[in-house]
């Protein structure tokens, strides 16, 4: 039998220090002597567990603040699930802790017997979260994308989770092979037609649960950054009211879909409505906080996972 290399066996010894350690809760002298190293050795390895990304570390011990920020805006706009992680002091726009506490949830969906259909949007911070999951063999269940997986020129929109979620989850996968915005109504429309397409659109629309980022406008916007928009269709959406998007559909400080010309042209599935399904949105960071607002003023979420600063900016009102 081959031989592994010096590499890959020291990953090895890494993996099963770092189980060893953070999940049979042995100590390094334990750890030491089980393996038949020196304490130091296995300090090094443990190290090189963590380094390697080979462990992922997630916090269960309830947080009072966050568990009363996370009742109250349960209360105040009327949510059927809330999770509000600590902020990180060092970054207002990393997803820290949001994409940890969204692969926790996925994950709990994805371990549930009954078939079902999730929904899934785009963005940053629910690729992180995606990135987290482990590897699942679900069958029974339908993973579908709520809007488009191709970019401005022609590639493999990166933050479109649906292809690096089909990696690691084994489920039926629908994409949906479209940009996010096209040139016209009228190519909307007939894209929308097409036989590969259909699919998609109507089983998006029976979803189960739901997950999507919400993305900010102005300079910092996705949509602007990805190249969907150019700077003057950003400018001209902030100044028609524009606070917020999500899977591409503009909405205004309330929650409503802005009368737009841009608006039109979004080849994304319709927003399933809060009523027939649980739509999580995952966003933190100042620069989100009013597009988190309008989203939930005007009801195109019910579930929400942010942190302690966002929350308390939503219960200043």
């Amino acid at each position: 039998m081959a031989r592994k290399s010096g590499s890959a066996s020291r990953l090895d010894e890494a993996a099963r220090a770092g189980w060893l350690y953070y999940v049979a809760g042995r100590t390094q002298d334990e750890i030491a002597a089980a393996m038949g190293i020196s304490r130091q050795s296995a300090q090094r390895l443990v190290s090189l567990a963590m380094s390697e990304r080979l462990i992922k570390v997630r916090l269960d011990h309830p947080i009072a603040e966050c568990m009363a920020l996370s009742a109250a805006l349960e209360e105040r706009y009327g949510l059927k699930q809330v999770q509000v992680v600590p902020s990180d002091p060092n970054t207002d726009t990393a997803p820290t802790g949001i994409a940890e506490e969204g692969a926790a949830e996925i994950e709990r969906w994805l371990k549930r017997n009954e078939p079902t259909v999730l929904a899934m949007g785009t963005g940053r911070t629910l690729r992180s979260a995606v990135e987290q999951l482990p590897p699942m063999a679900c069958p029974q269940h339908r993973i579908v994308s709520l809007t488009g997986n191709i970019s401005p020129d022609g590639s493999a929109a990166y933050y479109n989770v649906i292809f690096l979620m089909a990696d690691a989850i084994q489920a039926r996968h629908f994409p949906m092979p479209l940009p996010v915005l096209v040139s016209t109504p009228e190519e909307r429309a007939l894209f929308h037609a097409q036989p590969l397409v259909k699919p998609t659109l109507e089983l998006g629309g029976k979803a189960d649960v739901t997950f999507v980022g919400i993305g900010e406008l102005g300079q910092r916007g996705p949509l602007l950054l990805d190249g969907f928009l150019t700077a003057d269709e950003m400018e001209e959406l902030v100044a028609a009211g524009a606070a917020g998007e999500i899977c591409g559909w503009l909405f205004n400080d309330d929650g409503r879909l802005l009368d737009h010309p841009i608006n039109q042209r979004v080849a994304s599935i319709p927003l399933p409505s809060a009523e027939d399904t649980i739509i999580f949105g995952m966003a933190r960071g100042k620069p989100k906080h009013r597009a988190i607002r309008g989203a939930l003023r005007g009801g195109l979420i019910n579930a929400l996972i942010t942190d302690e600063d966002a929350a308390r900016f939503l219960l200043e009102e």
